[in-house]
């Protein structure tokens, strides 16, 4: 029985499409083993929303080589999409798989016999089929596929170029797989897709909506707990924040890709939104669920961002009641437009900059802790246990600490938000444990 290996780099989109593929090889006879444990075939499955994320797909095969020096080597994933003949030209490398490929490696690899680095990788504009994928025990959370491609042209980006348009699976389907997803024992199902708001086009046409989705998926009994991963603000309607407050099933938390609080990056960036649409949400949010958790994506030093720009951001991200920032330092990508654009930022300056609101996130997150010490919530406790403690995530994603009882782990407990640790974790106190 061959070994086979994965390595994901990348968004949780990225991780759903691994643990699928991964599937497929067991029931084919492949024996799914660490990435240590000395396989015969590894595949590294890669993204390319920054260099530090091509630079790290290199990094991996030279481990994967080291680990185990005769082994077969595939790279599928978004860089493998972008860059094929230098992927290709990786030492140890045997098969570069893209978009359109990725899912049918197993038959396009030949029993992974080592000779000449196969390329095989369409262009973009083939990738119009929708491939179903999700998490299973990868993590105690599932990360379930619902979405894929972008229509955006947004001139930072290459996903469009690494994933295509927009597609989507359909509601019927969706809902089956997650009462299947239940059945195993899974309580948290997050909701992924690379813009997951524009769910609904099959076939190039809008048959469905993300809100009808949703209100599905809030009848799946088998499933305890839904989350939105991410959802741009534009797509973000009132009518699904609204829904998400009175629903039975989905978390309040929203991760709201912002980018810049200044109007005129926003403009340079291609969003389809001002800083006022994106006030507007946030202050939707808190209205109908004060105690709601509010991530935002940011990218420092975009070209062009001046240090009046920077402040206009940094002040805006102060006054905006949110509750932690994901900070991304702008790298340059080929064949977007920002990547010719002029008045590029220093990288000493994107760097000092990224440092402030990253600071400013912790800030944040503190201040979002303290404001539910003393509330009772429900947390899922993961598989995540060290130094005699486990960890787990509330439904408003406070991350909680409480000490290791493996009786508990993957069940759903009803508890009080004590106070917060040196390390900046909610510590709980028990209060109910869930039947399921």
């Amino acid at each position: 029985m061959k070994k086979v290996a994965f390595y994901t780099l990348g968004c949780k989109l990225n991780f759903s499409e691994t643990s699928s593929i991964g599937r497929m090889f067991e029931e084919q006879g492949y024996a799914k083993v660490d990435f240590t444990d000395r396989p015969d075939i590894f595949i590294i499955n890669t993204c390319s929303v920054t260099d530090n994320a091509d630079k790290k797909c290199r990094k991996i095969v030279r481990e994967a080589k080291a680990i185990s020096p005769e082994s077969y080597i595939a790279i599928i994933g978004c860089y493998a999409q972008l860059k094929p003949t230098e992927i290709s030209e990786i030492e140890g490398v045997d098969a570069v798989l893209g978009a359109s490929e990725k899912f049918h490696l197993l038959e396009l690899l030949d029993d992974f016999k080592k000779g000449t680095t196969k390329v095989l990788a369409s262009d973009i504009k083939e990738a119009n089929t929708f491939n179903a994928a999700y998490s299973i025990n990868d993590r105690t959370r599932t990360f379930l596929k619902v979405q894929d491609g972008c229509d955006y042209l947004c001139t930072f980006c290459t996903i469009p170029l690494a994933r295509g348009n927009s597609r989507s699976d359909t509601i019927e389907h969706i809902v089956a797989e997650a009462i299947k997803i239940g059945n195993t024992g899974i309580k948290e199902v997050v909701l992924t897709g690379v813009n997951t708001g524009d769910f609904g086009i099959q076939n190039g046409t809008r048959k469905e909506r993300f809100i009808d989705l949703i209100k599905a998926l809030d009848n799946v009994e088998e499933i305890n707990r839904f989350r939105i991963s991410s959802i741009e603000p534009n797509l973000l309607t009132d009518e699904i924040i609204e829904f998400v407050a009175s629903s039975k099933r989905f978390a309040p938390h929203f991760h709201i890709p912002l980018q810049s609080g200044s109007d005129e990056m926003l403009k340079q960036m291609k969003r389809r939104y001002l800083s006022d649409l994106y006030t507007n949400k946030v202050a939707k949010i808190r209205n109908l669920m004060p105690y709601a958790s509010i991530g935002v994506d940011v990218i420092i030093g975009f070209p062009g961002e001046t240090d009046e720009m920077f402040k206009t951001t940094y002040q805006y991200l102060t006054d905006l009641n949110i509750s932690y920032l994901h900070v991304f330092t702008y790298s340059e990508r080929p064949n977007t437009p920002a990547a010719s654009m002029a008045d590029v930022v220093p990288m000493d300056v994107r760097n000092q900059r990224s440092k402030q609101l990253r600071n400013l996130s912790e800030k944040k997150k503190r201040k979002f802790y303290a404001e539910n010490i003393n509330r009772e919530a429900t947390v899922l406790f993961e598989n995540d246990v060290e130094n005699g403690f486990m960890q787990g995530f509330t439904e408003n994603y406070i991350r909680v600490i409480s000490p290791l009882d493996e009786r508990k782990i993957n069940k759903l407990a009803t508890i009080k938000m004590n106070k917060l640790n040196f390390e900046g974790l909610m510590e709980v106190e028990e209060l109910v444990e869930m039947s399921r």
